[in-house]
């Protein structure tokens, strides 16, 4: 059992709703087999108490550093001094670290942990035609890491056409060419079919992409933790196609975003 004393060191995940999070879980383990006797833990915040939590935390000389999920990723983005090279790229962040001086510095792993959660079940973008519903912060560090990882074609589709439109300008300023406006059409011709809204965190959620255009043998992705099996997932199941899970992406990061915090 941790001992926790006046020595040990904070971090946590800001969040809301809170309680579909796996990350405290998946770092907490990570910290164990590290020996570091640091603990994580969740923080539920409301968007409008989010800057007033950041402030509080950069007085907090015992927190290091958080993560961050719906639906605060893209916001933190204005509260850090500092910003990594793909969070600049996608415009959203999920970590973000102390330095030295005092400053945040933030940055996103949710697209490297995406690739690598495809890679881990022998899934390579390099090349692949992809379809993701959805501009928000884990869609776009999402793109931005498949375009970094090869990808042939990414299209984007949103419920917000102008959200859309601006991720697509966004990720082809760093890599030309690679994204367009996604239509119902691209759902059809992808190779994989990403859910990257938050669509499915309840079993009341309607469906984030019409599930009657997959076709047995595409690959349906979805981002979300929890429930293990979206509804989204289960319906692409029903149509033939092969399913690929939210927390291979949690899994895909864990360690990197470790580092990144230093624990």
């Amino acid at each position: 059992m941790l001992l926790i004393d006046g020595n040990t060191k904070i971090y946590g995940i800001v969040a809301d709703p809170i309680a579909q999070v796996r990350t405290p879980q998946a770092m907490n383990e990570v910290m164990a087999n590290r020996g570091s006797g640091a603990v994580f833990v969740p923080f539920h915040v409301r968007a409008g108490d989010l800057p007033t939590f950041v402030a509080g935390l950069k007085t907090w000389r015992n927190l290091p550093g958080f993560t961050l999920t719906t639906p605060h990723k893209e916001s933190t983005l204005a509260l850090c001094d500092r910003l990594g090279p793909m969070a600049k790229i996608s415009g959203s962040v999920n970590a973000v670290r102390k330095t030295s001086d005092g400053a945040w510095e933030g940055e996103t792993f949710d697209g490297l942990g995406f690739v690598a959660g495809l890679k881990s079940q022998s899934l390579d973008p390099a090349g692949a035609s992809i379809y993701i519903q959805g501009a928000g912060g884990a869609a776009k560090a999402i793109v931005a890491a498949l375009a970094d990882a090869g990808a042939a074609r990414i299209a984007v589709a949103n419920r917000s056409e102008k959200k859309a439109l601006a991720l697509v300008d966004q990720i082809n300023a760093a890599y030309p060419g690679k994204c367009i406006l996604g239509s119902a059409c691209d759902v059809s011709t992808a190779d994989i079919v990403v859910n990257g809204t938050s669509l499915g965190l309840r079993d009341s959620d309607p469906l984030p992409i019409d599930v009657e255009k997959l076709k047995p043998g595409q690959v349906a992705a979805d981002v979300i933790m929890m429930p293990d099996t979206t509804s989204f997932l289960r319906a692409a199941e029903a149509n033939g196609c092969r399913i690929h899970r939210g927390i291979h992406m949690l899994r895909g990061q864990v360690e990197e975003i470790a580092d990144f915090l230093g624990f």
